[in-house]
């Protein structure tokens, strides 16, 4: 259990909204990536554009409250990954520097620079690489969401993981079940749970273990120091779980805001949506670009 705890702490899953709220509240669309890959996104409002992306084998629609809330002031666009949700699930490209760069052309298609990008769990790494390879001209703020970022090699969480991912390609159902259950503080409904279940398993089994594989840095400390550097408006949402990583970003970061949740599961966003969406709204005022004056 303690493995499957620090599992959804890393690599998190969601709730999946029922459909028919999704439906009316966002437009699917698709864009294929330079490498071929056919990329599903959910789509919703018009203004500054907001891009969500999700954690590891969820899909685009587990963002719908935030889809919903923030549609109402921005241009809000949440992602399928490759391997995940509606999108292609090719054997290639499932590690972090092909998937930020999917990001990248998902903003370069439907041109949302300079865009708030959203990462949670599995988004986190994939931002902070997207901030690697391409810089921050194209990033009007960064939201980093209860995942996990070191300064230094961890043996222990290391081999944690690779227990955790011998007993999840022994028995994927079970693994995922439980995986899925450990996510939340608060009580959810079966069929809630059943729904996030089946929408992880849509994942090739040996795509979603290479996915956690290909997460293997000695420091996130380079890419945070050039966050600092670039003074880019970041803000950083943890459960106490994550603690330590919400440490390092204070401590690298001075000008980041940081906030923790302490009565709420890694999907925080579920649990405790006004929580979540307040504090996102607060960030997103506190870095909008005010109109010009009028002489």
């Amino acid at each position: 259990m303690k493995c499957a705890r620090f599992c959804v702490i890393l690599f998190g899953v969601v709730l999946v909204l029922p459909v028919f709220v999704a439906a009316r509240t966002s437009r699917s669309g698709f864009f294929t990536t330079s490498d071929g890959v056919r990329l599903h996104y959910l789509e919703a409002g018009s203004g500054p554009a907001l891009v969500f992306v999700p954690g590891w084998t969820m899909p685009a629609d587990i963002w719908e409250t935030q889809l919903t809330q923030f549609s109402r002031s921005y241009h809000v666009v949440a992602l399928d990954p490759r391997s995940q949700g509606e999108s292609d699930k090719p054997a290639d490209g499932n590690y972090p520097e092909r998937r930020a760069q999917d990001i990248k052309e998902l903003v370069d298609h439907l041109k949302l620079a300079p865009a708030v990008l959203v990462g949670w769990s599995m988004g986190v790494p994939e931002l902070l690489t997207y901030v690697e390879q391409f810089g921050t001209s194209s990033v009007r703020g960064l939201v980093l969401v209860d995942g996990l970022i070191w300064d230094q090699p961890n043996p222990q969480m290391a081999a944690a993981v690779t227990s955790w991912m011998h007993d999840f390609q022994r028995n994927r159902q079970k693994s995922t079940e439980t995986f899925v259950r450990s996510m939340f503080k608060k009580p959810q409904a079966e069929d809630y749970l059943r729904r996030i279940t089946k929408a992880s398993l849509k994942t090739p089994t040996n795509s979603a273990v290479l996915l956690i594989r290909n997460v293997d840095r000695e420091s996130w400390t380079p890419v945070l120091t050039s966050l600092a550097q670039a003074r880019t408006p970041v803000l950083g949402i943890f459960t106490t779980q994550a603690k330590g990583a919400a440490d390092l970003l204070r401590t690298t970061i001075p000008d980041a805001r940081v906030e923790i949740f302490e009565d709420a599961g890694h999907a925080m966003f579920v649990d405790d949506p006004a929580q979540f969406n307040g504090v996102l709204e607060s960030f997103l005022k506190s870095i909008a670009v005010a109109p010009p004056s009028t002489p």
